[in-house]
């Protein structure tokens, strides 16, 4: 009949390990089929190879997706990230949401704001409050010089940017440095519900917000410059990164709530994958526009309400992770990176103002998963 060629189930051996020591390839006497003195496969063909690599362990430094064959332990292996989990922090003095956010989960500024006043008239307060967090207790600072909240923010504890807001819309910028708050050069365009991605006082953009817009504008410490708007218009949005590097996702405009996401790289936006919630009002945090988590907030119908869900993307793509521990809170803040961020304030059911604060981690290692 013939020879008989060797192919990848002829490989098989019954505790799923391959073996053969002609690899894949070739032929195999009719007498050796099924015979189990043929040793471990220690070798592939380039053809076989080129697909799936093997290594004698595990690669040095494996990117997330990558697959490979440890000839070690006779296993296929997969990279991917670890989980991570909220835990609640301290408390905010004054409970409020649509309030600003700079810094890292462990020294980290909050400031302006709304509170609902059920005891009213009057039955809403924008504040001029600032507290700073460092890593357990928040403590009130100097205040900013106006009122308001829906604005954008980004920077530091030391080094940060309040800008427009509500009420209004307004153009009002304001810059701490670490002790108090300035007035500085306004925005070109007055706005609220609008987001910011910024590294400090100096270096920022502003992007989206209401009346229905997608521009954008980059803060060089003096002034504002107009640059490329947002492919969506849009305001409620979720924003991270710096002023080189940053992610727009979610929102709303007229015909209603939104999964998109878009990426920009100093000079013009993207459009990205989107999100896997369709909703606006969440809270985000990010270093940049490769890693990043967005949580709470509103979902669009079916669900139309409040969310406690947490999504993280890393540069391509959105997962669900962990949801926040507490009630479902929308027009929270955030702060920090995609593996120690900080969510803090908001507004739950029943205008209920929240004070609550909590803290993300998750380990930077990457794991090594069995894949069979």
């Amino acid at each position: 009949m013939g020879a008989i060629t060797r192919g990848i189930a002829n490989n098989i051996l019954g505790n799923g390990a391959v073996d053969g020591t002609d690899a894949l390839t070739g032929t195999i006497p009719a007498t050796n089929i099924g015979n189990p003195s043929l040793a471990n496969l220690t070798t592939f063909p380039p053809s076989v190879d080129a697909g799936i690599p093997q290594v004698a362990g595990d690669p040095p430094a494996p990117s997330d997706g990558d697959v490979w064959y440890n000839t070690n332990t006779y296993k296929l292996k997969v990279r991917g990230l670890a989980t991570g989990s909220w835990a609640t922090g301290g408390n905010l003095n004054t409970g409020r949401r649509t309030l600003g956010g700079a810094g890292i989960q462990t020294a980290a500024l909050g400031f302006g704001g709304w509170e609902f006043l059920p005891g009213g008239p009057p039955y809403s307060l924008y504040h001029t409050l600032t507290e700073s967090y460092d890593g357990t207790s928040w403590t009130e600072v100097n205040d900013l010089n106006t009122a308001r909240g829906f604005a954008g923010s980004g920077g530091t504890q030391t080094s940060a940017l309040f800008f427009g807001g509500s009420p209004g819309p307004v153009a009002i910028t304001e810059s701490w440095n670490g002790t108090s708050w300035t007035e500085v050069n306004d925005l070109n365009t007055a706005r609220y519900q609008l987001k910011g991605a910024g590294a400090d006082n100096t270096s920022a953009i502003a992007f989206g917000g209401f009346p229905t817009t997608g521009a954008t504008e980059s803060w060089n410490g003096t002034s504002w410059t107009e640059v490329n708007d947002l492919g969506t218009g849009r305001y409620g949005l979720a924003g991270f990164g710096i002023a080189t590097s940053a992610i727009a996702a979610t929102g709303e405009d007229p015909t209603g709530r939104l999964a998109n996401t878009e990426s920009w790289n100093g000079t013009s936006w993207t459009t990205v994958n989107n999100t896997n919630r369709t909703g606006d009002g969440a809270g985000a945090a990010g270093a940049n526009n490769t890693a990043g988590l967005i949580f709470g907030g509103f979902e669009a119908p079916p669900i139309d309400a409040r969310t406690n869900k947490t999504e993280s993307w890393n540069g391509s793509s959105w997962t669900e992770e962990a949801d926040l521990s507490g009630l479902a809170y929308h027009y929270q803040a955030g702060a920090g990176t995609a593996t120690a961020a900080i969510s803090f304030g908001g507004e739950g059911p029943g205008n209920q103002m929240r004070t609550g604060t909590e803290e993300w981690t998750r380990s930077s290692a990457n794991l090594n998963v069995d894949l069979a």
